[in-house]
Parts: C-alpha cells; sequence; structure tokens
C-alpha cells in the first residue's frame, strides 16, 4: 500500500490564524515568539517612563505591549496593513490605545520623528540601509536595540584584520558605538527564519566625528573595493582615477588654479600616497584613523570624494 504523504502545516501564528494572516516572506516577517528574548532586548534598552520609543516592524504587537507597559509613547511604523489591523485590535480599548502610535509605510521612505530609542526585530533585508538612515538621523537618538542577521551584527562589531571586517563595520563604527548582546537562535521566531540572529546594541557619536561623511563613504568605497589589495593598487583603476581627476579640475575651476600641461592625476595620488605612507596600506588592517590620515591628506591636496 503506498505512503499518504501527511499534509504540510502552514507556520502560521496561532493569534492570527483565525484572521486568515499568512506572514509576508518579501516583507520578511518573521515574529518574534519567545518572551524571554523580548524582556532581554527591552532590558538592555532601559527604557525610562518620559521615552518616546520607535519600533520598526511591530507585527503582531507582542514587544510593542511590553514597550507601552514602560514608555510615554511608541512610534510603531509598519508597512503591512493587516498587521496594523491586527495591532490596533490589541490595544483598542486599554489604557496603551493613546500611548501607541503607528505609521503606516516602507521605514525606508519614511521621514521618521524624534525618538528617544528605537527597539526592533527588523526584516533582514532592509539592515544595512536602515542602520544608517538611523546613524544620520536628527536629532540624536540615545540607543537603538535590532535584531539582526547574525552573519550581519558580525560585520557591524568586526574590528580591522578580522575576516568579517568591511565598509560597513568602519563606517557603523565611525558614526557609533556598537556592541553585540546576544545571540537568539531561529527557533525563536515564527515561522523560524533560515538563518541565525543577533541583537545588537548601537549607540550614535554625539557630537558626531568632524568629517563631511559623503567624502568619507566615497573613501571607504575605493579602499574597500578589493580589501586585500594596497590603497596604492586601488587608486591606479581607471574607473577610480576617471572620478579623481572630474572632482579635482571641479576644485581647480571653483578655486581659480591653473593646471600644468603635464598634469597627471595617476602621478599625483601616487605622491600623496607615498608621502603619507598610506600607499602600502590595507583596507581590511585600517582603522578609523588610518582613513581619517588618509581623507585629510587628498583634502589638503584638493581631492575631494563627494
Amino acid at each position: 500500500m503506498p505512503k499518504i504523504k501527511s499534509e504540510k502545516k502552514s507556520r502560521v501564528h496561532k493569534e492570527v490564524q483565525k484572521q486568515g494572516i499568512v506572514f509576508n516572506k518579501d516583507f520578511g516577517q518573521h515574529i518574534l515568539k519567545n518572551p524571554l528574548v523580548i524582556t532581554s532586548m527591552i532590558d538592555k534598552s532601559a527604557i525610562r517612563s518620559t521615552d518616546v520609543v520607535l519600533e520598526i516592524g511591530p507585527g503582531t504587537g507582542n514587544m510593542t505591549v511590553k514597550i507601552l507597559e514602560k514608555a510615554k509613547k511608541v512610534i510603531a511604523c509598519e508597512i503591512d496593513t493587516r498587521l496594523v489591523a491586527e495591532l490596533q485590535k490589541r490595544v483598542q480599548g486599554t489604557p496603551y490605545q493613546s500611548k501607541l502610535q503607528i505609521m503606516i509605510g516602507d521605514v525606508l521612505k519614511s521621514e521618521l520623528p524624534f525618538f528617544d530609542l528605537c527597539i526592533a526585530n527588523i526584516p533582514y533585508q532592509i539592515s544595512s540601509p536602515l542602520v544608517f538612515k538611523l546613524l544620520l538621523h536628527r536629532p540624536f537618538f540615545r540607543c537603538a536595540i535590532l535584531m539582526f542577521q547574525r552573519e550581519f551584527a558580525q560585520r557591524l562589531v568586526a574590528k580591522p584584520g578580522d575576516k568579517l571586517y568591511c565598509r560597513l563595520s568602519i563606517n557603523t563604527q565611525l558614526l557609533a558605538r556598537v556592541d553585540m548582546i546576544m545571540k537568539v537562535g531561529k527557533n525563536n521566531f515564527r515561522p523560524p527564519p533560515k538563518v541565525e540572529s543577533s541583537v545588537v546594541r548601537i549607540e550614535p557619536r554625539n557630537p558626531p566625528p568632524p568629517i563631511n561623511y559623503q567624502e568619507w563613504d566615497g573613501l571607504t568605497r575605493i579602499g574597500f573595493l578589493r580589501k586585500n589589495k594596497t590603497l596604492g593598487a586601488a587608486f591606479k583603476t581607471s574607473s577610480v582615477l576617471e572620478t579623481m581627476e572630474k572632482n579635482y579640475k571641479i576644485h581647480c575651476s571653483l578655486k581659480n588654479i591653473d593646471l600644468p600641461e603635464d598634469f597627471s592625476v595617476k602621478a599625483k595620488i601616487e605622491e600623496i600616497l607615498v608621502a603619507n605612507k598610506a600607499d602600502q596600506m590595507r583596507a581590511r588592517t585600517m582603522d578609523i584613523d588610518d582613513f581619517m590620515k588618509v581623507l585629510y591628506a587628498f583634502n589638503a591636496e584638493g581631492f575631494h570624494f563627494n
């Protein structure tokens, strides 16, 4: 007698099963169900009773309700209108209803209001742009407690020389102090994601470093394009030379500086790198001070990266 395959059960959150809500993979919806993890994340944020808390991707509100118990106000940003309705039902008729503000839409395309803290189990596909949206947000917030895919979290905290050290690492650490708080297994979510997760604490540097972030980002982009190559080799690629020459000519035009007929952008860049003992440096082992030194050296000679 042939075996009858057992029918696969769809992984639907028990609390919303009766509403017929199936979680949307396109939105990266993985609801954090373990109350111990939720409590730990909230405790690490050190919420004050006067705080306004931003939560991104509140889902069915498991974490939202716990934050509402401690905070003055919660601003929940949710893209899925089905979950917005579920969240509204959850607080309806409770003391929390007046403390909850829901922003419907894509957080990356939304203008964020003032907030003191950000606590979120975010969709992993928006991790990188969201981190920098938060770090460039003004006025400054106190800190963010965020759940990320574990490898992404490891990149955020990686140090020079580490295997996972990259442009994300140094750009984030320029703007914030970043600490790994805890690991979270995939079975703490419904439905379970395919990857393990980690929680990270991000505290913006206030005041920020005295640097043009667009220029900094332009320089690290060149350095980390091939992070094992020397800076001398990275700056010799045709696309980099072309961009550097264009920017330098704009600078000279604005400052009324005449370029000599035999001007060579390649020779000038090499001269700057050698003079600052940076030609043999490699991005994978360079720290923030190393990149600062290189950026200031180029800026002093009229070269810009934005």
